[in-house]
C-alpha cells in the first residue's frame, strides 16, 4: 500500500499534472484498490465540510490584504523607509531587501507575493548602485520565504487545519524563529560584504536623524497592520479569521486615506484575490479528499506502525523525515508538499513524542528551503522572471548561503525546541 501510493504520486507529479488533479486521482485510485466500499460517494460531503471550515476564510482575506498593499504603493514607501535605517550598513540595500521582505510577509502571509513585490521594487537597483547580482538576487529569493514563517502565514493556517493544531499558538511559536532567520540572513550579507567590499555597491547617501524619524511613517503602516491582526488575536478580541478581516479593513482605510485606491485598482485587487484563492482552495479540497481516503484505508496507521517497528531513536526518525522533506522540496511545490504529507507525517511525529506545534514551525522552515532549492524552487523562478535578463545561475548561487542559514536554524530548533515553544508557553501561563 505504501509503495503503491508513493509510486502513484511520483508518476502523476512527473507527468506535470496540476496538483489538485494529482491529489484527486491518487485518492480515487487508492479508494478503488484498498477501500471496502467506494469512497468517492463521500466526495461531496468531504469537500462541503472542508469548504465551510471557518478558519479557511482567513486565506482569501490575507491574500486581499497583500494585494491592497501592493497595488496602493504602500510597499514602495515601506522600502524607502527601511532603507533610511539600514541602508548604511555594509551590504546597503541588501539588508533593506531582507527587512522589507519580513515586514511585507507580516502583512501578506504569502511568500510568493512577498518575493514578487520586493523583486519588482528593488531589482532595478542592482545596476543603478553596482551590487553583486547573485547575492542581491539571493536576498530577495530568501527574504521572500519569510512569508511562510512570519505570522500571519497562510501556510500555517493550512497546517493548523490539517494537523488539528491551534493557529494562534502556531503564530506565537513561529515569531521568534522568524526573527532569528531574518537576522541570520542579514548576518550573511554583512559578512560577505566585509570580506568583499565591492559586493556592497555604491554607498547609500547618509540621512539625518530627523529624516529617519520622519521616514518611519512608511514602516509604521505594515507594523500597525501586523499589530492589528496578530494583536487582536492574542488580546482575545478576534479569531484568526476575524483578525484577517480587520487587516483588510485597516489596509483599505489606509489606502483610501492616502488616495491610492481607485475603482479600477479595487477591481484589480478583487480579481487577483479570486484567482489566487481559487487555485489554493482547489488544492485544499482535493487534499481533504485524499486525506479522507488515506485515513479510511488505514495507510496512516500502517506508516506509524512501520516507523515504530524500526526501533530507531525518535531523533533519528526526525532526521530521516527532515532529509526526505529536503529532497522532496527539490521537486515539489511547497503548498502541494505540505497538504499531501501533513496528515501522514504529523501522526508519526506525535507518536514519537514530539510537539506538533514545534514540528509545525520546523515544517515551515523546511518548506522555505523548498522555495529556494532547484530545480523547482518557486522563489528562484519568480526572481528571475521579475529580473527578465541574465543567467538563472545567478539566482541559484545567490540563494545558497541563505539556504545554509535555514539548515542552521533547523539544527538549532532540534537542539533547542524552546526557541519555538517558549513564547507560547509564556503567553499560556
Amino acid at each position: 500500500m505504501i509503495s503503491t501510493t508513493t509510486l502513484f504520486l511520483a508518476v502523476l507529479i512527473l507527468l506535470s499534472l496540476p496538483v489538485a488533479a494529482v491529489l484527486i486521482f491518487t485518492g480515487l485510485a487508492l479508494s478503488d484498490l484498498y477501500a471496502f466500499f467506494p469512497l468517492i460517494d463521500a466526495l461531496g460531503e468531504v469537500t462541503w465540510s472542508a469548504s465551510t471550515e471557518f478558519v479557511l476564510v482567513a486565506i482569501p482575506l490575507f491574500i486581499m490584504m497583500g494585494e491592497i498593499l501592493l497595488r496602493s504603493g504602500i510597499t514602495d514607501e515601506m522600502y524607502e523607509s527601511v532603507n533610511l535605517w539600514v541602508g548604511r550598513v555594509p551590504g546597503g540595500l541588501m539588508h533593506t531587501n531582507i527587512f522589507s521582505c519580513a515586514l511585507f510577509a507580516a502583512t501578506s502571509g504569502s511568500s510568493v507575493a512577498t518575493t514578487a513585490t520586493m523583486g519588482t521594487v528593488t531589482i532595478p537597483n542592482i545596476k543603478k548602485f553596482g551590487y553583486k547580482p547573485s547575492l542581491f538576487l539571493g536576498t530577495i529569493a530568501a527574504g521572500g520565504t519569510l512569508g511562510i514563517l512570519i505570522p500571519p502565514s497562510i501556510n500555517m493556517i493550512l497546517y493548523g487545519i490539517l494537523a488539528e493544531a491551534s493557529v494562534s499558538t502556531l503564530y506565537l511559536a513561529a515569531l521568534i524563529p522568524g526573527l532569528i532567520l531574518g537576522f541570520l540572513f542579514s548576518v550573511v550579507v554583512l559578512i560577505a560584504c566585509l570580506v568583499k567590499p565591492t559586493w556592497s555597491g555604491e554607498p547609500v547617501p547618509k540621512s539625518t536623524l530627523l529624516a529617519k524619524i520622519w521616514g518611519f511613517k512608511g514602516i509604521f503602516i505594515p507594523i500597525a497592520l501586523f499589530g492589528l491582526v496578530v494583536g487582536s488575536i492574542y488580546a482575545g478580541l478576534a479569531t484568526p479569521t476575524e483578525a484577517a478581516a480587520l487587516g483588510v479593513i485597516g489596509a483599505l482605510m489606509i489606502s483610501f486615506y492616502k488616495r491610492r485606491m481607485s475603482a479600477r485598482c479595487l477591481s484589480e485587487v478583487f480579481q487577483a484575490t479570486i484567482r489566487t484563492t481559487s487555485l489554493v482552495m482547489l488544492i485544499v479540497l482535493s487534499a481533504y479528499f485524499l486525506n479522507f481516503v488515506i485515513t479510511n484505508i488505514g495507510l496512516t496507521d500502517i506508516l506509524t506502525e512501520k516507523v515504530s517497528g524500526l526501533g530507531w531513536e525518535p531523533v533519528y526518525v526526525l532526521f530521516a523525515i527532515v532529509g526526505v522533506y529536503i529532497l522532496l522540496g527539490c521537486f515539489m511545490e511547497t503548498l502541494s508538499l505540505m497538504i499531501a504529507t501533513t496528515p501522514i507525517v504529523v501522526p508519526i511525529i506525535t507518536a514519537l513524542g514530539f510537539d506538533p506545534i514545534w514540528f509545525g514551525v520546523l515544517f515551515m522552515i523546511l518548506l522555505e528551503t523548498a522555495l529556494i532549492t532547484p530545480p523547482i524552487g518557486m522563489n528562484l523562478f519568480i526572481v528571475q522572471s521579475v529580473r527578465g535578463e541574465g543567467s538563472f545561475k545567478d539566482v541559484i548561487y545567490g540563494a545558497v548561503p541563505f539556504l545554509l542559514m535555514m539548515f542552521l536554524l533547523i539544527g538549532l530548533l532540534i537542539a533547542f525546541p524552546d526557541i519555538a515553544l517558549w513564547l507560547p508557553s509564556l503567553i499560556t501561563k
